[in-house]
């Protein structure tokens, strides 16, 4: 699934695609947010760690996968 991060003061959103739930990925960020822990934990499909402060959490954008498209059509 495709999760957007805002981060407060960062010119640019954190873009990543992740293996994880929807509703793992809502857990974290609600833990985040309530102050169970300090950071925002997320592992992408590629097993790299994206850890953001929960303090500087603007928003998180949950959405389907993006597909790609490979080869040629007819026009």
């Amino acid at each position: 699934m495709e999760v957007k991060i805002g981060v407060q003061h960062a010119p640019r959103e954190i873009v990543l695609e992740s293996g994880q739930s929807p509703e793992e990925v809502e857990r974290a960020v609600a833990d985040a947010l309530a102050g169970k822990s300090q950071l925002l934990s997320l592992v992408d499909d590629h097993g790299r760690k994206v850890l953001v402060p929960a303090d500087r959490l603007a928003y998180v954008e949950l959405g389907e996968p993006t597909t790609r498209k490979v080869g040629f059509s007819a026009l």
